[in-house]
């Protein structure tokens, strides 16, 4: 069952500067400061489910969730995943249009959906923010369709952790990753194994391949070692300027 979380402050915020409120100033913060309040997910918890009323938007602030949809028949495909200054919701709409399920204790940051409505309207950095994230998004969701639908069972791991890497090196300003690079799985083998529409039993056997081929070194079994982020970067099918192959 949700509950409440202790109170984080704007400022001392870890995803201030990537999440929604990114580009907010000072009064446009404390604005948002007192329309926010807190709600943790365990793993396995439901944050939002497909059409049904959606009374909160949310940005996560720490932990990983899924955005998928279920077929009629019961076939589920995993269109997203969600890790920390993610956004969930959209504006003028009061249905959720995925299911979004935490894959690991999660915490996120929300604002009733009419009040987050009004700021959108009348704060242009919080409007100007929302639509660099959905361009993003976009771009997000075409490269992945690549991925899901072109690229091998181990170009689609490779990828994954690529793709994994950059996106905690931009939440934390580190720009381009290179060389040396660890990285933690914010999710379970099982659920990465959805994500990339693999079995566990193939991603397992991809994992052990590159491992004994020594592109990654396992640290736990969350957390893998990269020697060289370009080498792995090649297999997911990218050229030396970090680019898809043409």
């Amino acid at each position: 069952m949700a509950q409440s979380s202790p109170n984080i402050s704007c400022g001392n915020c870890p995803i201030r500067h990537n999440a929604v409120c990114a580009e907010c100033d000072k009064d446009e913060l404390a604005a948002l400061e007192a329309a926010k309040s807190y709600r943790s997910f365990a793993a396995g918890e439901p944050l939002a489910v497909s059409g049904e009323a959606l009374t909160h938007f949310s940005s996560i602030v720490s932990g990983c969730a899924s955005m998928s949809r279920t077929l009629e028949d019961g076939r589920r495909q995993t269109v997203g995943l969600l890790l920390p200054s993610d956004f969930i919701g959209r504006p003028g709409r009061a249905t959720a249009a995925y299911d979004v399920v935490a894959l690991s204790d999660t915490v996120v940051c929300r604002f009733e959906r009419r009040t987050f409505d009004g700021l959108v309207r009348d704060t242009p950095h919080i409007a100007t923010r929302l639509l660099t994230m959905t361009l993003d998004e976009l771009d997000a969701a075409r490269d992945w369709a690549v991925v899901l639908g072109r690229m091998t069972a181990r170009e689609k791991v490779a990828a994954f952790l690529v793709s994994l890497i950059r996106r905690r090196a931009a939440a934390t300003g580190q720009g381009e990753p290179a060389g040396d690079v660890a990285v933690a799985l914010p999710l379970s083998r099982e659920a990465m194994s959805d994500h990339l529409g693999l079995t566990i039993e193939t991603t397992s056997r991809q994992i052990t391949a590159m491992k004994k081929d020594g592109l990654i070194q396992a640290i736990n079994t969350r957390a893998f070692r990269i020697p060289s982020f370009e080498a792995l970067a090649l297999i997911a099918g990218e050229d030396d300027d970090g680019g898809p192959i043409a």
